[in-house]
């Protein structure tokens, strides 16, 4: 039997910080308000200069560091972003050049938040299938550069990052235990970003550059919808909540996570999130939340996580996986 696995792990943040005591002088709000209302701190933001394509690369000199790993081998390069440098070529194709990997595969994939699982989904299926033996899945944002800062209802959430993982061919291996996608087209025009067009399901768009969010329908579908989906997933896995050690959901808001975590019956103390110091990096938040489990101690390998993401589409994806990485050779950098 084909066996696919997670091998190495990298992040990367950009250096600056924005506190809330920073968003303070620059809207109506306060430290107060955000941290009750999202449990965010504080968030990193990209260079003028600085775009998805290096944060990527960053991220995954991060991985081959730490675990001694190389590249040059990939034959799939897999970028989970709603925010690349350009509509094309691709940040996956810019990647394969700067990281010299000279035959492999290069796709964008567009998931929003959900982007990093659909992008473990594919991994896992172009490894098991045969045709592939070592794929780079990353999962990257930039959103700062699409966020208005004028806006208190969506400045306060959004920040950048980067994290990606190495999924390798390993013969006999079954750390993907279970999936669960899906997508509610009908709820397109709750999170959007206007291009070419700009009504969606007869819905004129606001006609911006920015991204636009409604929280509130978000908040009301996602509690909605993920806790059945997360028991779908468990039913056709054959697996309970009980044998999951971590649950990685997509870090929205903390008290988004809150009503999930207390549907499903699952306690927060087992829940790994990014947001605190990261805010919502969208398609980076799960992939950075299971790194700061690595990096802190938590997470161990043979231990079981559930990683499920939510976002514009509307769209979802969830993993059941077991965790065993390579061993680490280097300490990681703090982030």
């Amino acid at each position: 039997m084909i066996g696919t696995r997670m091998t190495a792990i990298g992040s990367y943040v950009p250096e600056k910080k924005l506190t809330n005591f920073d968003l303070e002088e620059m809207v109506e709000t306060t430290n107060d308000w955000i941290v009750q209302r999202t449990g965010i701190h504080e968030r990193r933001i990209a260079r003028s200069d600085e775009f998805t394509s290096d944060l990527c690369v960053a991220a995954v000199e991060d991985l081959m560091r730490r675990y001694n790993k190389t590249v040059e081998d990939v034959d799939m390069i897999i970028v989970a972003t709603s925010t690349p440098d350009f509509p094309y070529p691709s940040v996956a194709s810019i990647i394969q050049n700067r990281l010299k990997i000279k035959q492999a595969g290069a796709i964008d994939l567009g998931a929003a938040c959900a982007g990093f699982v659909y992008g473990l989904h594919t991994a896992n299926s172009l490894i098991r299938s045969g045709l592939h033996k070592k794929v780079l899945v990353i999962g990257a944002e930039t959103l700062s550069k699409v966020t208005d800062y004028t806006d208190r209802s969506t400045c306060i959430l959004f920040g950048d990052a980067a994290s990606a993982v190495l999924v390798e061919k390993d013969e006999g291996a079954e750390d993907f235990i279970g999936f669960h996608l899906g997508s509610d087209g009908s709820g397109a025009q709750h999170v959007y970003q206007t291009s070419l067009a700009n009504k969606v399901n007869d819905v004129e768009l606001i006609d911006t550059k920015y991204l636009v969010q409604n929280g509130r329908e978000v908040f009301k579908w996602v509690v909605r919808k993920v806790p059945k989906s997360i028991e779908q997933l468990l039913e056709k896995a054959e697996a309970t909540l009980d044998e999951v050690d971590w649950f990685i959901p997509h870090s929205a808001n903390l008290r988004l996570i809150e009503p999930i975590c207390e549907k499903i019956g699952h306690p927060i103390e087992k829940t790994l999130y990014s947001l605190e110091k990261f805010g919502n990096t969208s398609a980076a938040t799960i992939p950075l939340a299971l790194d700061l489990g690595i990096r802190n101690g938590k997470v161990q390998n043979g231990d079981k996580a559930l990683l499920y993401g939510f976002g514009s589409g509307l769209v979802h994806a969830g993993q059941l996986l077991k965790i065993n990485f390579d061993e680490e050779v280097n300490t990681p950098r703090p982030l």
